[in-house]
């Protein structure tokens, strides 16, 4: 059974910042293997957001009622509210840019309420309180 992985904790402003960067993926897929080092190096680039991979075969909970077609699938939150749940192209450019995004529209919509049910259990299983 391959372990979920958290990534390094991030620098102390993302505990100010609350944002997160959650990839939703299984481990059989070959585009989620690929996508892992990408997703692990933008951690470093994005000292703000806590990134978080979850395997939703290993940890299903976390999913819940959540049909993830499409992989890799990101949920962004600000740390209070998912802003964005979705498949996504998997290159380092288009998460950079949609973080960015994101970050610089504080105060937009959720993304609705089963986007965050999802980033509620995800937090709570991954240290977020």
């Amino acid at each position: 059974m391959v372990r979920p992985a958290v990534l390094p904790d991030p620098a102390p402003a993302a505990a100010e910042s609350g944002w997160w960067a959650v990839c939703l993926c299984a481990e059989w897929c070959g585009t989620c293997r690929d996508y892992r080092a990408v997703f692990e190096a933008l951690a470093q680039e994005h000292a703000g957001v806590r990134f978080v991979w979850v395997d939703i075969e290993d940890e299903s909970d976390l999913a819940g009622d959540l049909d993830v077609e499409t992989f890799p699938t990101l949920l962004i939150a600000d740390g209070r509210t998912a802003r964005f749940l979705g498949p996504l192209l998997p290159q380092a450019g288009v998460l950079s840019r949609l973080l960015e995004s994101l970050r610089a529209a504080q105060g937009g919509a959720g993304a609705g309420p089963q986007a965050q049910a999802v980033f509620e259990r995800v937090r709570a299983a991954h240290g977020g309180a």
